[in-house]
């Protein structure tokens, strides 16, 4: 007789994956962007991710109610992207913006000045 060792679906296989390598959960969210005929696609993939993490968990480090974690991350989800944003900074990763079709550079710290508005009594040297 064979003992059979207890398997576990996909699903949960893939949440142990992603909980316990972060480049590959960074991947596996860049492959569902990139799944740009269904974009549902990432729900479901960053529902994975928020699972992987603790849906309790995630929302808390997100600063957002679990309620609303679980609404956006639905099947009917339609979250903002500031809501996006804090579900990725929940689980450890920052969203980012790359050119089409080039492989990204290593990333630069960009620093953001803002320009000072002028006072009303201040005077333009020509």
């Amino acid at each position: 007789m064979t003992v059979q060792s207890p398997s576990i679906s996909h699903d949960d296989a893939v949440v142990r994956e992603l909980r316990d390598d972060p480049a590959l959960a960074a991947e596996y969210l860049r492959a569902a962007i990139a799944d740009t005929d269904e974009p549902r696609v990432l729900l479901v993939a960053l529902r994975q991710l928020a699972q992987a993490h603790g849906m309790p968990a995630v929302a808390r480090r997100a600063k957002i109610e679990r309620e609303s974690l679980y609404r956006a991350l639905s099947s009917k989800g339609n979250p903002r992207l500031s809501t996006l944003v804090a579900i990725l900074r929940g689980v450890g990763l920052a969203l980012s913006i790359e050119p089409r079709g080039i492989k990204a550079a290593p990333h630069r710290r960009v620093r953001v000045v803002r320009r000072k508005s002028r006072t009303k009594g201040a005077t333009r040297a020509a």
